[in-house]
């Protein structure tokens, strides 16, 4: 496969998606795609009660992305590559941890939809972390809408994003591990993960940074 023209980031709340979403922007002139969460006009409810206003704040999500989505059917995607922050697929993570069942079920009506007349990305960079450092991370930033966030949401989160990616296999994946390496902060970090996916073409790889080397 050639160089892809459409990278998507992913992984749990903290973990430096659209760090490195810009980062690669810059470095491939691509164009860049950011889902803008703090647009959500529910997300700050959402935090403060998650069972009352998780559908406004989930189906808010889910319709802002697909007009994303939308914006880059109608562009060629092969004249400038295209970086985003969050994959489509990944709503439905969120969706299956804070929804009720009968919630669920009007929303997955609506997913099934919409989810065929999205683009799919030609690689998923999808970044874990522990929770210790997500939260760590997420405090960083500073947030006011996070503010309620704790440890024990931020590990479930990350356990239904590892699961969902256990299992995903609808395009090429690289999985980073980033307990242990803080690619926003640190430029060496940040210049060999970019070296990384460059090099990945097919498949589900795994890189971890202790490690140092992708197998």
């Amino acid at each position: 496969m050639e160089r892809p023209r459409y990278i998507a980031v992913e992984g749990p709340i903290g973990v430096g998606k659209t760090a490195l979403a810009q980062a690669l922007a810059e470095r491939l002139g691509a164009r860049l795609v950011l889902e803008h969460a703090e647009e959500n006009p529910f997300l700050a409810s959402f935090y403060g009660d998650r069972r009352k206003h998780a559908f406004q704040a989930q189906l808010f999500f889910l319709l802002s992305r697909f007009q994303q989505q939308q914006a880059l059917f109608q562009q060629d995607l092969f004249t400038q590559s295209t970086i985003a922050d969050y994959l489509f697929a990944k709503d439905r993570i969120f969706a299956a941890l804070t929804l009720s069942a009968d919630e669920l079920a009007l929303y997955d009506r609506v997913y099934e939809l919409l989810g065929p007349r999205t683009v799919k990305p030609d690689l998923v960079v999808y970044l874990q972390a522990r929770a210790d450092v997500l939260l760590s991370r997420v405090r960083r930033r500073g947030r006011d809408f996070e503010r309620s966030v704790d440890a024990d949401y931020l590990a479930t989160l990350a356990k239904s994003y590892n699961d969902f990616f256990f299992h995903y296999d609808e395009t090429p994946l690289l999985v980073v591990n980033t307990s242990d390496i803080d690619p926003e902060q640190n430029p060496e970090d940040l210049e060999t993960l970019l070296a990384v996916i460059r090099r990945h073409r097919k498949g589900t790889q795994h890189y971890v940074p202790m490690a140092t080397r992708t197998y």
